[in-house]
């Protein structure tokens, strides 16, 4: 399973109305540390798939849902459940941290 583009077409029914948590990277296709963090989200989505959805938001295609969450710096990481944000993250980490900090809302 691939990590899911969320738009302001699908964010309020595939995130925001979510069965399972969703764990949402706003990047950009021009940052250096948003691509080095392509991959970590990817290899979370696949290892997630059926417990958690993760998806990614293009800040630059989807400035109102990054203004809704206050995304000044990125990458950002925000961890969202009940259609609530629990917990964000920003800037590159190991797959690790991510992990952790997901694994504590599931």
């Amino acid at each position: 399973m691939m990590e899911y583009k969320f738009t302001k077409e699908n964010f309020e029914s595939e995130v925001m109305n979510s069965d399972v948590p969703v764990l949402v990277d706003f990047y950009a296709d021009w940052c250096g540390p948003c691509k080095m963090m392509s991959p970590v989200v990817d290899k979370i989505a696949e290892k997630y798939t059926g417990k958690a959805k993760v998806g990614k938001v293009n800040v630059d295609e989807q400035q109102e849902i990054a203004g809704q969450f206050g995304i000044m710096s990125i990458p950002s990481f925000v961890f969202i459940k009940g259609g609530k944000k629990v917990d964000q993250a920003i800037g590159a980490m190991p797959s690790s941290a991510l992990e952790k900090k997901l694994a504590q809302i599931l």
